[in-house]
């Protein structure tokens, strides 16, 4: 059997969250243990408990995903931040502030799965 593997999602999107929030839910292998409207909120969350990878939007208002991915990844270099946005451009930002990898919003589900599950066997 598979290990669990749990996820934070974090967008300032509420549809978006609970779009992605059902999606893993129907995955027996994922448990969505925390979801964050920012960078910020997610930070605040991470501090009683920290998953294995983190999926964070790009543009959030307070604090971006490349914001808190630079703090996350000081804190917590074991974990795993996957950026996703509707924003190509947004990658470089992604990319500098050590996130593990980057997606655009609206790839296909095993697109997302299989980097998901890649950036945890780093």
């Amino acid at each position: 059997m598979a290990r669990m593997r749990s996820l934070m999602i974090v967008d300032d999107n509420a549809r978006a969250r609970d779009a992605l929030t059902a999606y893993f839910s129907g995955l027996p292998e994922w448990q969505v243990s925390a979801e964050a409207f920012d960078g910020q909120d997610a930070l605040d969350q991470l501090r009683t408990r920290v998953p294995d990878v983190v999926l964070m939007d790009c543009r959030m208002p307070r604090m971006t995903g490349p914001e808190a991915t630079r703090i996350l990844k000081r804190r917590w270099p074991q974990l795993k931040v996957v950026i996703l946005s509707v924003y190509p451009e947004c990658r470089l930002d992604a990319e500098q502030a050590g996130a593990d990898a980057f997606l655009i919003k609206g790839c296909s589900s095993e697109e997302l799965l299989s980097t998901l599950l890649s950036v945890i066997a780093e």
